[in-house]
């Protein structure tokens, strides 16, 4: 079976998030996406409202499944046999980021390999810290985030 993981913040899901792991469904036998807790970093949404956005999210998916981790995702990986890690990008900038954390992971796992999908054009200026700060503002993040997670963000 190949697995892939797809580890995140997800605070919140975004439409970026959603195409990625979508593309990724019909790639992969299963995509584990993973909400990653950091014990110095709190969100805006805790981590159990992230984890059931992304359940409404992807209800309709069977072969994606929703998960939490502490540590190293690499170290997720291998405990929930992943082959791959999925990574998405939507600029040069993610990509520089996403290339390094790639090398540093293939370092120390030299069996996991990083996959990773540009973002399709539509998504590209979508972000989760601009929806946080959009609705910290009061503003409309509609077009921007899956429409199953708007309960959460009212």
């Amino acid at each position: 079976m190949r697995r892939a993981l797809f580890p995140g913040s997800f605070d919140p899901v975004t439409k970026g998030h959603e195409n990625v792991v979508l593309r990724a469904s019909g790639m992969f036998d299963e995509v584990v996406v993973a909400v990653g807790r950091h014990s110095s970093k709190t969100g805006r949404f805790p981590i159990q409202d992230r984890l059931d956005m992304l359940k409404a999210t992807f209800a309709d998916v069977p072969n994606v499944r929703i998960e939490s981790y502490e540590g190293l995702t690499a170290e997720f990986c291998k405990s929930v046999g992943a082959q791959v890690q999925l990574r998405g990008v939507r600029n040069a900038n993610d990509l520089a980021f996403e290339q390094t954390l790639a090398q540093m992971t293939r370092a120390m796992h030299k069996d996991l390999d990083t996959v990773i999908l540009l973002t399709d054009p539509e998504f590209v200026a979508i972000h989760s810290t601009v929806v946080r700060d959009v609705l910290s503002h009061g503003g409309d993040v509609s077009p921007f985030v899956p429409n199953a997670i708007l309960p959460w963000l009212k």
